[in-house]
């Protein structure tokens, strides 16, 4: 008996320094995991709104669905067969995410994926607690109540902890394609914080990536005790640091006017059959950009289906070869240094001209046209001549000063910067072919803020796209304001080039099909021939309308760019993306309610141009070039 005794003791003893000296460290960490709990607590994401407030982008309470494979253990089939339906996958696909993986080259579980696997993201609390009811009520095909409490407790925990879910809010687009381009889309990544996985919803084009540090928050935590049934111990709260929202983005983008941009383009796009169609509406006097469209476009809300051609926002990535759009850049700036008068005469060689050995065509045949003339018919040789008298300097000058061959600072990524091409690399003929738009390549933003310029009174403006960044109260954190550029051309020279642009809405100018029943209309078409592998394609071009309204006093610049329209449809810029700036500028002047013209002249109140001489000479006209403060 006391040889019992005393090995009794002994192996006590032995198991106490076992518990207490030997394996001390392994289980005070074991319990500690068993009862600290630390885990970080998610922001709300800001939201997106329009000018007035609507909204574009927003987030939803969700569930990333998560299962530990240790504790179903060899109940998969059955874990499987009950989500399946709910998580909308197949029980193949479950059950192998239910499976423990190996690790490479071993036949060793790897040790994370035994007790974390993700099944689904972005699910929603409806269903989120649909598999928490179906996970209650699982069934095993045996009577319970004949097992052990060891295997009860096994069951019971496998119903109420084998499948868990994770905070991850759903980004969602209420109005699906409006405005899809402006305001890009989210995604997921996977990092570890503490050996933890942690999944970061990020943005990753448009708005939702240039300002994903503002919408995205800072995350608090909190670290607790909890007891054997995972429940929290409040009264062992050791730290809680509440997380920060994210930031509100409220956009110069108007809901209504986008919607009557998309509407027209879209009717446009089943006429005219083009490869891609484009519509930009901006306030000239600030660079706000109130509507900014480009189908083929895509829903946000399902990724899956868009290709990348279609998320491609064409306005800022593709640099077309401009054609007679460009007329206005050589044109305001030899009036602006006084090298030609509105009035002056040229020969327009009825319709064929040689210079440099390349032959040079108008459309129609046209004698002696004077330079208001030259905008009005659109004459490439009349435009190529100016730039002959202008000369490679002044015309390099002006086309750099117009914001062509760099960044608009529009706050969207992927933004091209154009081709234009350094002074020492034009050729002989580049000096006639650039006045007709060949031998560059801009983006529809940067040929719209040219034309801008000349409705602002000669300033270029940058484009503006947010207005203001604001909390979840709605108190605004940050205010955007317009940013001059440069002025460009005198405000005498902007008139003189309205004055020329009036008439090609005119009867007898190339864009009769522009004019507006209660406003005069100042624009200019283009129809480019499209460039491939250093060739001009044939029957491919590229067709646009620019115009602003009322001329004068100008509230509104609509620029319609289509590319490569069907031919039998027609390819002019006049004959069919006029129309469709018609259409747009018809229900934006009706939605904003703007004014019929008095016919007074007059300067565009509160207009941020600051005022200038106006002698359309350059000489007497400051023409500041220093930097300003980008947007972010």
């Amino acid at each position: 008996m006391g040889l019992l005794l005393g090995a009794a003791f002994a192996g006590l003893s032995y198991r106490l320094i076992d518990l207490q000296v030997l394996r001390h460290a392994y289980l005070t960490a074991k319990a500690q995991e068993n009862t600290h709990n630390e885990s970080l607590l998610e922001p709300r994401r800001g939201d997106i709104l329009d000018s007035k407030g609507n909204l574009l982008a927003t987030s939803v309470p969700a569930k990333t669905v998560c299962a530990d494979p240790g504790l179903i253990g060899d109940r998969k089939a059955e874990v499987a067969r009950a989500l399946a339906p709910l998580l909308q996958m197949g029980e193949a696909e479950l059950l192998q995410k239910l499976s423990p993986r190996l690790k490479p080259n071993s036949k060793i579980p790897a040790t994370n994926s035994s007790h974390y696997v993700v099944l689904k993201h972005k699910v929603l609390l409806e269903t989120w607690q649909k598999i928490q009811t179906a996970m209650n009520g699982l069934s095993f095909g045996t009577d319970e109540k004949k097992l052990s409490r060891t295997q009860q407790a096994s069951y019971q925990n496998l119903r109420q902890h084998a499948v868990f879910g994770e905070e991850e809010p759903l980004r969602v687009y209420p109005n699906h394609a409006l405005a899809a381009h402006v305001l890009g889309f989210v995604g997921v990544e996977e990092r570890e914080i503490n050996d933890s996985p942690i999944h970061d919803t990020t943005g990753k084009e448009g708005i939702e990536l240039t300002f994903n540090s503002k919408l995205a928050g800072v995350r608090g935590w909190r670290v607790t005790e909890k007891d054997r049934r995972h429940q929290e111990v409040v009264s062992m709260r050791e730290q809680e640091v509440e997380p920060r929202d994210g930031l509100n983005v409220v956009l110069t983008i108007d809901s209504a006017i986008q919607f009557i941009v998309e509407a027209a383009l879209a009717e446009g796009m089943e006429k005219n059959s083009p490869l891609s169609i484009s519509g930009i509406v901006v306030r000239p006097r600030t660079g706000e950009i109130l509507a900014m469209a480009t189908l083929p476009n895509f829903d946000p809300n399902h990724l899956e289906a868009a290709s990348v051609e279609a998320r491609r926002n064409r306005i800022i990535t593709d640099a077309p070869e401009p054609g007679s759009t460009f007329k206005i850049v050589v044109v305001s700036g030899a009036l602006n240094d006084g090298i030609v008068q509105l009035n002056d005469i040229f020969d327009c060689e009825h319709g064929h001209y040689w210079y440099a050995g390349k032959a040079l065509h108008d459309h129609e045949s046209y004698g002696l046209l004077s330079v208001e003339r030259i905008i009005t018919k659109s004459s490439n040789i009349g435009a190529a001549k100016i730039g002959i008298k202008m000369g490679e300097n002044h015309l390099f000058e002006y086309i750099q000063d117009f914001g062509f061959g760099r960044k608009t600072g529009i706050p969207l990524q992927g933004e091209s910067i154009g081709i234009v091409h350094k002074l020492k690399d034009w050729s002989k003929v580049s000096i006639a072919q650039l006045p007709m738009g060949q031998g560059i390549a801009v983006t529809r933003l940067q040929m719209m803020m040219a034309m801008c310029a000349i409705a602002n009174r000669g300033w270029l403006m940058q484009p503006m796209l947010v207005d203001r960044l604001e909390d979840s109260q709605r108190n605004v954190v940050t205010k955007y304001s317009p940013q001059p550029v440069r002025q460009v051309i005198s405000e005498g020279t902007a008139r003189l080039m309205t004055r020329a642009l009036k008439t090609v809405v005119s009867a007898d100018g190339t864009a009769a099909k522009a004019a507006l029943d209660h406003y005069t209309v100042a624009g200019k078409t283009g129809t480019a021939q499209k460039a491939e592998h250093g060739i001009y394609a044939p029957g491919k071009y590229f067709a646009s309308f620019l115009g602003f309204f009322p001329a004068d006093n100008p509230e509104l610049c609509i620029s319609v760019m289509l590319d490569e329209p069907d031919l039998h449809k027609g390819y002019y810029g006049g004959q069919i993306a006029a129309p469709i700036f018609k259409q747009i500028a018809e229900r934006a002047a009706n939605y904003l309610n703007i004014r019929p013209e008095d016919g007074q002249d007059g300067a565009p109140p509160n207009s941020l141009a600051p005022a200038s001489d106006d002698k359309s000479s350059k000489t007497l006209t400051a023409r500041p070039q220093s930097s300003v403060t980008q947007q972010p």
